[in-house]
């Protein structure tokens, strides 16, 4: 197996199109627990962490552009007042030293149904900016997820940057998993409350064969919140809405949990999340 450290954009396109199968590598966390368990033998790896323009995040108009290898780490320390979902799943993810080194990208091409940082991501609508020799492009949330770990990336692409949009309400992560810390969520779920549109975003985490939108709950919510109003929630419209988040999961049974806990889990944490974020609502 090779190793390529290109320390260009230009030079890792280079290096993806010209050794096909090719893996990039950046915090490491989901590509080395394959090669230790011999899952995943490449036959090269392409080390990003030479390139500095990956490793920044910028403003861009009303949203926040995430390069490729900044960490997990980063995003709770300087873009929590920003993106609060997304740093409160980052919150989440393994231990001090995974967080140093993963990344929310890496999180996305490994595709796997159970990465923390995709519900936010889903919540708030992010773009996910693709790049190869041919070419950029720029993929909504919704459409790069395609299947059980499978992704809309081509072979010959790497992700370069995650535009997410910046807050503009309340937003909670939740997260059920085996213990306390550094766990692979059984399952998890993402809220979002825009007050200025009036919507709501929703993403559902291990409990389909990809990530996804609880769509149903997000126009009954929208509907139903009292959003003029600073009174606490309705018991029966937080009811609901874990009702149908919890309908919009097709969760399956493995070691981590049966899919009827999956289920009830995910009703409670529609609740919740929902609770906790309209109660920032109503007081702020």
């Amino acid at each position: 197996m090779d190793f390529v450290k290109p320390t260009t954009w230009e030079e890792a396109l280079e290096a993806r199109a010209s050794v096909p199968g090719a893996v990039p590598i950046a915090g490491g966390t989901d590509v080395m627990v394959e090669l230790n368990f011999d899952q995943h033998r490449p036959p090269a790896l392409i080390d990003l962490t030479a390139i500095d323009e990956l490793a920044h995040w910028d403003l861009d108009g009303d949203s926040v552009r995430i390069g490729a290898t900044v960490s997990y780490t980063t995003i709770i320390t300087e873009l929590a007042g920003r993106l609060p979902g997304l740093a409160l799943a980052a919150r989440t993810v393994g231990s001090p030293q995974i967080r140093n080194r993963g990344t929310a990208a890496g999180n996305l091409g490994a595709g796997s149904p159970a990465g923390d940082s995709h519900p936010p991501l889903l919540s708030t609508g992010a773009t996910v900016e693709v790049a190869s020799v041919r070419g950029s492009r720029f993929v909504p949330i919704d459409e790069f997820y395609t299947g059980v770990k499978r992704t809309a990336l081509e072979p010959d692409e790497l992700i370069r940057a995650i535009t997410v949009p910046v807050a503009r309400g309340p937003q909670q992560f939740a997260k059920i998993g085996t213990r306390n810390a550094m766990v692979i969520a059984v399952c998890s779920f993402a809220v979002a409350l825009d007050p200025h549109e009036r919507s709501v975003g929703t993403g559902l985490g291990s409990a389909a064969p990809t990530p996804r939108h609880a769509t149903d709950a997000e126009k009954y919510l929208a509907d139903a919140l009292p959003w003029d109003s600073s009174e606490p929630l309705p018991g029966n419209v937080a009811e609901r809405f874990g009702e149908l988040v919890a309908a919009a999961a097709a969760p399956i049974d493995d070691v981590r949990g049966p899919a009827t806990y999956r289920t009830h889990a995910l009703s409670v944490m529609a609740r919740r999340t929902l609770g906790w974020a309209w109660e920032e609502y109503r007081c702020a």
